[in-house]
């Protein structure tokens, strides 16, 4: 388990997660009722498949590119967007190569 980011400290967020090589990897930078914050890491090729959330989630992308399916609609996202994914419909994401990307889920 991650430990909570420190308060009042500036953090670079490359420093916060390693890169898994052929893999994903990520970390909660702060969860609370009203929602939470991840931080992930892809390597080329990787993402998530299909799913959906009873809650909007948004995308923001830190660096690479990331191709989302939402809704059976693909859209490319590259570093600083930000996509919306609607509460219950169905979503995935693959990074075309290395990638990082803050996840914001809202309840």
């Amino acid at each position: 388990m991650s430990q909570p980011l420190p308060p009042g400290e500036v953090l670079a967020l490359e420093s916060l997660i390693v890169p898994t090589p052929q893999g994903i990897a990520s970390r909660i930078l702060g969860k609370a009722a009203g929602g939470n914050m991840t931080l992930f890491a892809f390597d080329e090729g990787q993402g998530l498949t299909e799913h959906s959330s009873p809650f909007d989630a948004f995308v923001l992308v830190l660096e690479g590119t990331l191709t989302l399916t939402i809704g059976g609609q693909v859209v490319r996202a590259t570093p600083a967007s930000i996509v919306r994914l609607p509460a219950d419909i169905p979503h995935a994401l693959e990074a075309a190569g290395p990638s990082r990307m803050l996840l914001v889920m809202l309840k």
